[in-house]
């Protein structure tokens, strides 16, 4: 399968991918934008031959499925792990960074132990409610603790369009790394210490 990669042209994130770990925001401006990035992301993780853990709605699932099984078979499809958002986030009943931080770790378990590559994309719908921001922080923080000692890459997708001024804030500062349109950037915001 990695072969398949290697005669296709590599988009900047495999190539990034390739290279690191990496944490990555991605705010998109609409659903079609948004459908091709993530399907792009799949279709890399597999081609690579990288378990790919996906965190979305149902709706969106369903067409990326869909748009997938036109390009793998069902044993390729095999490398797609689907998680529902809703389950994900507010698995212990409500928004709590340690209960999703310990479900996280659970799914990827299997994969840490057996030294199996993954990546992993998360839509974070859940960012353009009016919540505290706060905890948004403390979550992002975690997760970026967790690409780098865990060794994966990771896309964080919120819509841009709900997004409050502050929780942007928050997102760059937490984010080493920015996917906008089809440009890969540096965060001037990000800190480590943050």
């Amino acid at each position: 399968m990695g072969e398949m990669l290697r005669n296709a042209e590599k988009s900047k994130i495999q190539k990034l991918f390739e290279e690191k770990n990496a944490h990555v925001l991605y705010m998109y401006a609409d659903n079609e934008s948004y459908l091709q990035q993530v399907i792009s992301f799949i279709k890399d993780g597999i081609a690579a031959g990288e378990i790919v853990f996906l965190v979305e709605n149902e709706r969106n699932y369903i067409l990326i499925f869909q748009e997938l099984r036109k390009s793998f078979s069902s044993e390729e499809m095999k490398y797609l792990h689907y998680v529902n958002s809703i389950s994900f986030y507010l698995s212990s009943g409500s928004y709590y960074p340690p209960a999703i931080e310990e479900y996280f770790t659970n799914l990827v378990h299997p994969c840490v132990k057996n030294k199996l590559p993954f990546r992993s994309w998360a839509h974070v719908e859940w960012a353009s409610l009016k919540g505290p921001s706060q905890l948004i922080e403390v979550f992002e923080k975690i997760v970026d603790q967790a690409v780098n000692e865990i060794h994966f890459s990771l896309i964080c997708a919120y819509d841009r369009n709900r997004m409050l001024d502050d929780l942007h804030e928050v997102l760059l500062k937490t984010h080493p790394y920015i996917l906008e349109d089809e440009e890969l950037i540096l965060s001037q915001e990000y800190s480590e210490e943050y």
